[in-house]
């Protein structure tokens, strides 16, 4: 009888901590994606950015003007 209730407290004991463990390491499944995720939308954001600044200031159209005139003048 006394062997039992050991093992009934050991059970106790341990299936608990089995059981944080496992939902500690479902948790952490989609870390990963959730943290691409952010990365994408922060690159994205960063690329609009620039898009409305290029557009506004048309520094962008000026340089490649200059590109495409220096290489027309070295073809003449």
């Amino acid at each position: 009888m006394p062997a039992r209730i050991v093992t009934l407290y050991i059970s106790l004991l341990v299936d608990p901590v089995g059981t944080v463990i496992r939902r500690v390491q479902r948790s952490e499944r989609g870390q990963a994606s959730a943290e691409y995720a952010l990365v994408l939308l922060g690159a994205a954001a960063v690329a609009l950015l620039i898009v409305a600044w290029a557009t506004r200031t048309n520094r962008v159209g000026r340089l490649l003007d200059a590109v495409f005139d220096q290489l027309l003048s070295r073809t003449k």
